[in-house]
């Protein structure tokens, strides 16, 4: 998972971390960010690999690692899902795995792999959402 820097953090917190979703439990700590998140509204799917078993949801932060997903009942920590995200005409996949989950709340995935095909469109979401081009999808 992906998290923005202490000083982007001091400057603006995220969502999550105002909510304190990421104080102690589950959470990786600002010291495993590895590039900045960003608040990114779009649909998204999760699919649990084992099972078949789909999840509509909701992206809130998107990093190039990962997302936080906002869901009633999310997997289990571990667990493998491939994460479907549409914004607009755009598309992008990636096999995942949840790293934490907050029951009610949301849970947040670590992308593992990623077809070269998806790439770009990750790459352009986070560019647009770094210049606060925020993306609202359903």
């Amino acid at each position: 998972m992906i998290w923005a820097t202490s000083e982007q953090h001091s400057r603006n917190p995220s969502y999550h971390l105002r909510k304190g979703h990421l104080a102690g439990g589950n959470s990786l700590g600002s010291e495993r960010r590895r590039t900045p998140r960003y608040t990114f509204i779009a649909s998204a799917e999760l699919i649990e690999e084992a099972s078949d078993v789909r999840i509509a949801t909701r992206v809130s932060e998107l990093s190039l690692y990962g997302c936080y997903l906002d869901m009633m009942n999310p997997f289990p920590v571990g667990t493998l899902v491939l994460v479907k995200i549409s914004a607009g005409d755009a598309f992008f996949e990636a096999k995942s795995k949840i790293v934490y989950a907050q029951p009610n709340m949301g849970a947040g995935v670590v992308f593992l792999e990623t077809e070269a095909q998806y790439q770009p469109v990750l790459e352009r979401w986070l560019d647009e959402a770094s210049r606060g081009n925020e993306k609202r999808v359903g």
